[in-house]
Order: C-alpha cells, then structure tokens, then sequence
C-alpha cells in the first residue's frame, strides 16, 4: 500500500508525535508498504511526483528534517493561515490510506478527520465526531456518566466565569485541575490545599480557555486498548515518582509497566468491559486507549479516552499487543485494517 504516515503538527505533544511516526514508517516499511513520513504542519519540500512514494527511503532524515523545524513552530503558526503543510493535501489524496501519527489539538480533535472525509481521504483511527468528543474532556465525563461508564465526579470551568472556592463548585480537596483538550497529561494538576489550587487554575489556564476540575481517586492506574471493539490485556502503569505525567509517559525507566496487570480475573473482565463500553459511549471506531484509576477496594473510575495513543517504543498499546503475540509491525498492519473497515 501506498501510505502518509502523518506527524508533527502544532500541538504541545509534537515531539512525541515524530518519534511515534518515524517508528510507524519504518515498521510499515519492514511489512514491505510503500510508506512516507510527513509532518502535516511544515510539509514536505521537493516531491518527486512521478514516484512520490518510493521503494528506497531514509525514514531517519525525512524524520531529521521533521525535527529541525521544532523551533519555528510559533513563528509558523503567526504567519500562517492554513494548517496543511507544503503538498501535505496532494500527498495524502494519492496514498491508499494516512496513517494518523499525530496527538493532542490539530490532529486529534476531529478538525483533521473531517476536513479528510469531505476530500476524500482514508486515514486510520477513528472519525471527526468522536475524535472532538473524546478530545474534549468535559463531554466525555458527560458521555461516561450518560452511559454508565464508571468516571470521578467533576465539573467544566471556562476562564470567564473561574471561581476559586471549590465549595462553589461542589467540590473538595485533593482534586485533579486539568485542561479540557490537552493530551499526555500536559496540563494536569494533583491538588491539596488553596494555594496549590489557585495556581493549577493559573497554570492550566496558560494552555487554554477551559479547565476540568474532578475529585481525584487515589489508587491503582491502568489503561486498555480498545481494537476494533474488543478490549486488548489490561496493562498497570506505576510510576516510580509522581503520577502519569508527560515525563513518566515517555522517558524509559520513570514508570514500572505490567502487562497483563496483576488482577482478578473478575476485576480484569470489569475493566476490560467498562473500556469496551467507554469506547462505545464515544462512538469511537477502529481502535483506542481507555485509562483508568482504581481504589483499594476495586471500585475503578474510567478518567479518559486516547483516540490516537502514542505509538512510541514505550508506549502501552503496542505493550498490550505483545502479550497477544502481535509483533510492533503487524499491530501497525493492524489499525490500518481495523480503520479501513469505516470506508466499507
């Protein structure tokens, strides 16, 4: 297949993302896939368009080149008015399918996914409506709670009406502040007592205009993939310092990572089931990430979902394939064949 493997982009999680997709190219490529790394937001110089899609390719330095563009960003983002990169639009209507290695704002909020479905273009994950949902924190809790998905109590707050007494809001110390449509816990705030609330507001207010404050559950953390409606091995994440926060998710060594999680086989089959139905209550299509905390006494809360999870050598969902047997390559094989069936 002649393949887009899309990345970079805008968001806080840019970073990330090159590394997910330089790792998806190459894996494509060893599956024997005529496959191209783009970054979506800073494009792609000197196309050869009688072989755009070749059989030779250095991943490494359309990945470099990617990179070298990290310090531009904001400079970019002022002096432009579309979002699509130099030949990024003609690219991907020439390939049979965009692999979608973008996170966070601009690639996973659905703005992407439906500008792609009116032109035409297959991509893999899921669509334009459920990408948004599940993007914006506040309408998943409210999803969750519709379909008696399991989530901590909390509450939306934009910037123009923010308060600072948490009893106002029906709420108590500790609770969690973060930002409604951050990704990779950019954003998030453990907090205990009033100072540390004011500045968590100040702080999460510095990425955007809305914030999502919920009781924070104590516990246990882990995440489930979802594939093509079925839920994959729970996974057990433990950080060695903190929580799940963007350092503990991508530099190797921060977290101790099990998989399958030391469950009961019942607390197993609940949360693969609650994840399952997570993904359902958010229409999601093709494949996802729920994550989850859990108390001491088993009572489990489904805090969000990842419509494009990284895809990154420490990252979970590749994690919880291996346990299946499915190799780093062939799971990539695999979201391209779960996303396609949306175009059946």
């Amino acid at each position: 297949m002649k393949i887009v493997v899309l990345a970079g982009g805008t968001s806080t999680e840019r970073a990330i993302s090159i590394i997910s997709g330089t790792g998806i190219c190459k894996a494509l490529r060893q599956k024997g896939h005529q496959a191209i790394l783009a970054d979506v937001f800073c494009g792609v110089e000197n196309v050869d368009w009688e072989n755009p899609f070749p059989e030779e390719y250095d991943v490494d330095a359309a990945s470099a080149y990617m990179s070298g563009f990290d310090d531009k960003i904001e400079t970019m983002k002022k002096e432009r008015r579309s979002f699509f990169g130099e030949n990024i639009l003609k690219l991907c209507e020439m390939a049979d399918i965009v692999f979608l290695g973008l996170h966070g704002s601009n690639g996973e909020d659905g703005r992407l996914q439906a500008t792609f479905d009116l032109m035409g273009i297959r991509y893999t994950g899921t669509g334009y409506l459920s990408s948004a949902m599940a993007m914006d924190k506040g309408i998943t809790k409210q999803m969750f709670m519709m379909n008696h998905v399991p989530t901590p109590r909390g509450v939306s707050m934009v910037k123009s009406q923010m308060t600072t007494d948490l009893k106002a809001l029906g709420m108590e110390f500790p609770v969690v502040v973060k930002t409604c449509c951050g990704g990779s816990s950019v954003g998030v705030y453990i907090v205990n007592d009033q100072k540390e609330y004011e500045q968590a507001l100040k702080d999460a207010y510095s990425y955007e205009d809305e914030v999502v404050i919920e009781e924070y559950i104590k516990g246990r953390e882990f995440s489930v993939a979802v594939v093509d409606g079925k839920a994959y091995p729970v996974i057990e994440i433990a950080p060695i310092q903190g929580f799940y926060d963007y350092k503990n998710k991508y530099q190797a060594g921060s977290t101790i990572e099990t998989c399958p999680a030391e469950l009961s086989p019942e607390l197993t089959e609940k949360m693969q089931h609650y994840a399952e139905a997570g993904a359902k209550a958010l229409f999601m299509e093709g494949y996802c990430r729920l994550d989850f905390m859990m108390k001491e006494n088993g009572d489990m809360y489904c805090l969000e979902a990842n419509t494009l999870p990284g895809m990154t050598p420490t990252s979970l969902i590749p994690q919880e394939a291996r346990v299946l047997g499915i190799d780093y390559p062939t799971l990539c094989e695999k979201l391209i064949e779960v996303s396609l069936r949306k175009y059946q």
